[in-house]
Parts: structure tokens; C-alpha cells; sequence
């Protein structure tokens, strides 16, 4: 019998869609993620519907949406009992299935050196988080370095993150990561006949400081930058969270005043950092090639969510604006019987059902995410997608996007006429059949989520009244109850 591709599934952290050249960015090259594309499959409209660092994880992790798994923003993590509950991580059911499970680099776990099921960590933090004592710590500490925040560069404040990387190339956050996959790729190739393995490698970059290293930011023409996309006023409240919550000290910039030029100097600084990155990718992909695995991997590339970058006025991500949550998503397989691209609506946390699927692993009845299509695999396509974070939900459609936030405010955009988001339809009367089907759609997305969120909780989910059991005292309440069942 034939033994199971290795899988390997690349993320650098918020990483836009439009930054590549294989979705048509004319003002940066990447040649190695481009390859992926090229030999794979391509998702024109994929998105992350909990557009921040740790609820997108944490959805991939467990294949439920943010509401269902509890983690809607930074400061939540899973429960410790998932297990109780009948959930397992995606990298326990592969290790279940005869995988060796590594992860490489950023994973934004609580506490941070946790394994949720990984049998191997290198471990590379986020980048603002500089107090975690993680394996590159200490590979910096050993030459005579640290973790340095963006205000010891030069220019920090006043070029709004953007920033020359004190570190010189051969010790910055993802060419650690780069190194520690490949190191991790040479070590499997010498013992290649053992099981295959599932490696997932978490890039740090290219999330703000917007720091490169010169030699790549050398490559890059700044004058060549698209214009950010003009702040139109539909959420000034919203706007105004993003600039009180990057005075912060994690990041202490204030874009209160963010001018084109400071916009075109941070897109200038990201896309060299995506030029870091991409080098990365064609290192791994080279090692593959000289281990002899690379016709046997099964390759995913994506991002947790994208950045602003000056889009609408704001910053970083977290909210509904195309520009947060619409992301990159390629698979390859080894043998290029999938290429092309699809146009359909697929979200990030479909990867955690792929990759399930693909090693062989019967999918448990309670996920949220489906195989992607066009890949050979068995699924449902989307119509609608939801998205759900602590301040706002969304609903989309082929055409449409309605979000709300806890703000008081509410868009709805005509994607197809209006891909910048410069008309807010909320209130336009020939609009408002479409809006309340999406109103509709939505809250009863929500209220399957809440319902099912709390489903440990459940006592019953028969006739309780019946039960001779439960009339006699000492009755022990089942707790947790297992949320579906888990194969």
C-alpha cells in the first residue's frame, strides 16, 4: 500500500492577498510562493473570518468557528478539556493516523510552549512579543543579541513602523524560521523511511514593525506601491479603536495623522518583508527537492488574516474591510493532477477539514470547516461565509458583505461593483431585500453558533423526564458532555 503524502502547510502571519505576484501585484516578485501556484491550485476568494492572530488559529486548530471554540479575540485561548468535549486538535488526529506532526515557528498558543498536539516544536513567538523566552530567544541570546522592540530603530515613530531591522538577515525572526524548517526537513530526509510528516510553519513576519532587512528593501521600488484604498468615513468609531489600540505599548504608534507617504514607505517595508519570506519558501521547497520528498508532499500556503496597510485610514487588521480578511490560499499536489483557479468562497478554516481529509482521517461530525473543492476531495461548495470576532460579525456572499460591530456600526457593500468599499448600502432603499437576507442568514448563523458553543454543558438531548435514573437521589449531572462524536 502506498504511504500517505507528507504534509506541509506554510503561514506566514498577516500576509494580504494582493502582495503576491501570483494574485497580480506587478510591484513585488515572489517567484517561490508563485511556484505553489503555478504547479497547484489557486483560491481567488478566500477569507478569514476571524481576522486576528489567535481566534484564526484557534479555529484552525479545532476546525470551529470563533463563537463555537470561545476564542474571539487575542486575549482567549481554548478551553484545557477540549479532549473531555470529544474535540482533538488537528495535529492529535494526525499523529492518530501514523504522522510525525511538527511546528515550526509562530503558533500563538496560551501558554506558549504548549504542544496541542504536535510532537515537535521550534518555536519563533510574534514578533511583539519579546519577553518569550522561545527557541529564538535563545538563539539570539547565544550571539550576543535579544529581541528588540520597533522603538530602538531608528525612525519608528515617525515613519509609523517602518523600520530597517537592527538584526542583520542571518539572525531576523523568518529566516530563523526558514532554517529551523529546512534543519527539520534534512533531519526527516535522512530517516525518510520512518512515517510521513505534517509540518506546519508559522512565518512571524510579514506583521508590523514593518522591520526588513536593507538587502531586501533594496529590491523594492516605493514608488511603485499601489495607492491604499481612501478612508470613505463609514466607521469612524471603528477607525478610532484602531488608533487608540496601536498607541498601546505592544506597538506605541499613533496614526492619528497617517499620511500617503507614510502609507507607501510601510507598503514599501511590507512588501520587502514578503520578499523575505518568499526566499524562505524557495529554501524549503529546495530541500524538499534535495531530500527526494518533494514529489510526495502536499504543500498549503496562507495567512491567518492580511493588514490594512493604510486601507480605510486603519492599520493591521480585525475588522470586515476586504483588506483584513481576504487572504492568500494555494495547495499543491506532488503529482500536479489539481491546477488551476477557483473562484468560489473558501475560508481559512477549511484548511484544518483539508488537511484531515487528505491524510486519510475520517472528519469528526462536529466541524465547521469542509474540504476545500477543487482539489478532488469530497465537500459542499459555500454560498455564504460568517465571520466572528469580539467586536463585529459579518455574513458574505458572492456579491455582498454585511458587517456589523459593536460599535453601533454597520456596512453593507456591493463587492462586485464596489471592490474598494467606498459605498455603504446599508441604508439605501433599493438595497434593503438583499440586506435583510444576509440579516436573516446571519443571525441564524449566530444562533447556531452560541447553541452549539454550549453543547457541554447540555444535560440531556432526549427525554430526561423518562429516566428512572434521574428521579432517584444522588444523580450525577454528565459533565462535560462530548460536543459530536468523535471518531
Amino acid at each position: 500500500m502506498a504511504r500517505q503524502p507528507n504534509i506541509l502547510f506554510l503561514m506566514p502571519d498577516q500576509l494580504r492577498w494582493d502582495f503576491l505576484s501570483c494574485y497580480g501585484a506587478t510591484f513585488v516578485d515572489t517567484p517561490n510562493i508563485d511556484r505553489i501556484a503555478n504547479e497547484g491550485v489557486r483560491y481567488a476568494r478566500a477569507y478569514s473570518t476571524s481576522p486576528i492572530c489567535v481566534p484564526a488559529r484557534a479555529s484552525l486548530l479545532t476546525g470551529l468557528n470563533a463563537i463555537r471554540n470561545g476564542v474571539t479575540d487575542n486575549g482567549q485561548w481554548l478551553r484545557p478539556d477540549l479532549a473531555a468535549c470529544g474535540i482533538r486538535t488537528w495535529p492529535e488526529q494526525l499523529n492518530a493516523q501514523g504522522y510525525y506532526t511538527a511546528a515550526i515557528g509562530k503558533m500563538h498558543f496560551y501558554p506558549w510552549d504548549i504542544n496541542h498536539g504536535f510532537q515537535y516544536r521550534a518555536i519563533c513567538e510574534d514578533k511583539r512579543w519579546l519577553h518569550v523566552r522561545d527557541d529564538y530567544y535563545h538563539f539570539l541570546h547565544e550571539r550576543g543579541h535579544r529581541k528588540y522592540h520597533g522603538n530602538e530603530h531608528a525612525g519608528y515613530f515617525e515613519n509609523r513602523g517602518a523600520i530597517i531591522s537592527r538584526l542583520p538577515w542571518e539572525l531576523s525572526w523568518d529566516h530563523f524560521v526558514g532554517q529551523e524548517a529546512v534543519r527539520f526537513l534534512r533531519t526527516y530526509g535522512d530517516n525518510a523511511d520512518d512515517a510521513p510528516f505534517a509540518m506546519m510553519v508559522g512565518f512571524p513576519g510579514p506583521h508590523c514593525p514593518y522591520d526588513p532587512s536593507q538587502e531586501f528593501l533594496d529590491q523594492i521600488d516605493p514608488t511603485a506601491m499601489p495607492a491604499a484604498a481612501p478612508n470613505a468615513g463609514h466607521t469612524p468609531k471603528l477607525n478610532q479603536q484602531n488608533v487608540e489600540g496601536n498607541k498601546r505599548p505592544w506597538n506605541g504608534v499613533d496614526y492619528t495623522e497617517f499620511t500617503a507617504e507614510h502609507k507607501r514607505k510601510i507598503r514599501a517595508h511590507y512588501a520587502a518583508l514578503v520578499k523575505q519570506i518568499d526566499q524562505e519558501v524557495g529554501e524549503i521547497l529546495a530541500t524538499l527537492e534535495a531530500i527526494g520528498q518533494l514529489d510526495n508532499t502536499i504543500i498549503i500556503f496562507a495567512s491567518d488574516h492580511g493588514d490594512y496597510l493604510g486601507d480605510h485610514d486603519l492599520i493591521g487588521k480585525g475588522s470586515f474591510y476586504e483588506a483584513s480578511i481576504h487572504v492568500p490560499l494555494l495547495v499543491r499536489f506532488p503529482d500536479g493532477s489539481q491546477t488551476g483557479v477557483h473562484e468560489g468562497l473558501v475560508t481559512l478554516g477549511d484548511v484544518t477539514a483539508t488537511i484531515l481529509a487528505l491524510a486519510g482521517c475520517p472528519l469528526p461530525d462536529y466541524l465547521d470547516s469542509r474540504p476545500l473543492p477543487a482539489i478532488g476531495l469530497e465537500t459542499t461548495a459555500r454560498e455564504q461565509i460568517f465571520g466572528m470576532v469580539s467586536n463585529g460579525w459579518m455574513v458574505q456572499d458572492e456579491r455582498w458583505r454585511l458587517a456589523k460591530y459593536s460599535t453601533g456600526e454597520a456596512v453593507l457593500f456591493d463587492l462586485q461593483n464596489d471592490p474598494d468599499e467606498q459605498h455603504n448600502l446599508i441604508d439605501s432603499a433599493e438595497d434593503q431585500t438583499v440586506r435583510q437576507q444576509l440579516e436573516m442568514a446571519l443571525t441564524q448563523e449566530i444562533m447556531r453558533s452560541l447553541a452549539l458553543a454550549h453543547e457541554e454543558k447540555r444535560v440531556y438531548r432526549s427525554d430526561l423526564s423518562q429516566d428512572i435514573g434521574y428521579g432517584r437521589e444522588g444523580w450525577q449531572r454528565p459533565y462535560p458532555q462530548a460536543i459530536g462524536t468523535a471518531p
